[in-house]
């Protein structure tokens, strides 16, 4: 039998969350593991960067660090974005890309953030950008600078200007916490003595679905992260529970009981419109609507034990996904739809596989013994995911590849139910 627990415009909603300010202890991040290969790129300093109440380049070299693909070149240069490139130069310091860039205090406090990056190896400009960035954006501006080399040097898009949520837990306390992807800038949501559960990122970034038992009952809410407002989405007869999103945001995917068995329907995001999708005498839950929304993955022990199952947004017969291995949950899809992600047990060991939908290969991505919720980043390169450390929860991210890994920790106590917000605007 399945644990029917199962606990188991961006830019203004950055700039305008009113949450309670997080006062325990930031994230930590340990980074372990290289890309296949890595692109060598030198960061110089930002001429006036001291001006701005972060360094941009330090977070840019962050970023970049942080993903495993790039191998930073030390240099102590200072370096504008109108000064004259000496492409050989910088070959012969071992770059292949190269980040220079200005900073200026306007006379109504903004900043004039410019940036270019350069390919040493063509001798070519590859992008230049300018922003007007708010004291309190330079970071989102620093990000989405390291998001620009990520992508020019990768042809895939970073993800270094998104956001994560997930849930804490310090004693009796539960706090539904957002943060930028490298853990800075947190910000509480909701805090409460009762837990907090699969919170769930709207497409746009400006809403969060989440599961709360502040009622002494599972209800599903929607909170507005710009004005803090909150809606019930779900407070039917028995649990109301895994809230999912609709590609378009109109729509969820909710797990219910109202019937008897937990089943999978879907609601309006009001709360109007429920229809019931599955019908059968086992549990369904989890569900997940695929990127193109027409198709809904779910986690079902209508075989004997709990396997991964696909079914069209319409109804209809479902098709079982998962074969391998007698216990299977938690499915989520990467955002192209070509590879689920869920966790199996196998050997008494809870852990993060990732199956390629086209070609049925399989591969496991975790180590741990009691890993949970996985949730790929916007780009489908990587995915994070709850693992333990030290007999205390804690986040963890590894490239779909396995070989760049991460973990997050805090001090403050167990950490747990992450998922990857969308890209910023």
């Amino acid at each position: 039998m399945i644990n029917v627990r199962y606990l188991t415009s961006i830019a203004v909603a950055a700039a305008s969350l009113s949450f309670a300010p997080a006062s325990q202890a930031q994230l930590r991040f340990e980074i372990t593991g290289v890309g296949a290969t890595q692109i060598p790129v030198a960061v110089a300093a930002f001429p006036g960067e001291e001006a701005a109440p972060q360094q941009i380049t330090s977070i840019v070299k962050a970023d970049l660090a942080r993903s495993g693909i790039f191998k930073l070149i030390d240099n102590s240069d200072a370096l504008s974005d109108s000064s004259a490139i000496n492409y050989a130069d910088w070959q012969k310091r071992g770059a292949n890309a190269l980040a220079v860039g200005s900073v200026q205090r306007l006379a109504d406090g903004r900043f004039d953030v410019r940036y270019r990056l350069f390919d040493t190896v063509q001798s070519s400009q590859l992008s230049a950008l300018s922003f007007g960035s708010q004291q309190q954006l330079i970071r989102l501006t620093a990000h989405k600078i390291a998001d620009d080399i990520y992508q020019k040097l990768t042809g895939i898009p970073g993800i270094f200007s998104t956001r994560i949520s997930y849930v804490t837990k310090s004693g009796s306390e539960y706090r539904l916490e957002v943060a930028d992807a490298d853990g800075e800038g947190r910000q509480v949501a909701l805090i409460s003595n009762e837990p907090i559960i699969s919170p769930s990122w709207s497409p746009d970034g400006t809403k969060v679905a989440y599961v709360s038992f502040e009622a002494k009952k599972p209800i599903i809410y929607i909170q507005n992260l710009v004005t803090r407002q909150r809606s019930i989405v779900a407070n039917f007869k028995g649990s109301n529970s895994a809230p999912s999103w609709s590609p378009d945001g109109s729509r969820l995917a909710v797990a219910l009981s109202r019937d008897g068995l937990t089943q999978v329907y879907v609601i309006n995001a009001d709360g109007s419109g429920l229809r019931r999708l599955t019908n059968t005498s086992g549990i369904d839950t989890e569900p997940r609507f695929s990127p193109d929304g027409g198709s809904i993955y779910f986690t079902s022990d209508r075989s004997g034990g709990p396997q991964i199952y696909r079914v069209s947004v319409d109804g209809g017969n479902a098709q079982r996904v998962t074969f391998n291995g007698s216990y299977n949950i938690s499915p989520r899809i990467s955002p192209d739809g070509k590879t689920l992600a869920f966790i199996s047990r196998r050997d008494g060991q809870f852990q993060l596989y990732a199956l390629d939908l086209t070609n049925g290969q399989e591969q496991r991505l975790s180590d741990g013994s009691r890993d949970q919720s996985p949730s790929f980043a916007p780009n489908g390169k990587y995915i994070m995911y709850a693992t333990e450390a030290g007999r205390r929860g804690s986040l963890a991210i590894v490239s779909v590849d396995g070989r760049v890994k991460q973990r997050l920790t805090t001090q403050a106590g167990d950490i747990r139910e992450p998922t990857w917000g969308p890209f910023m605007k």
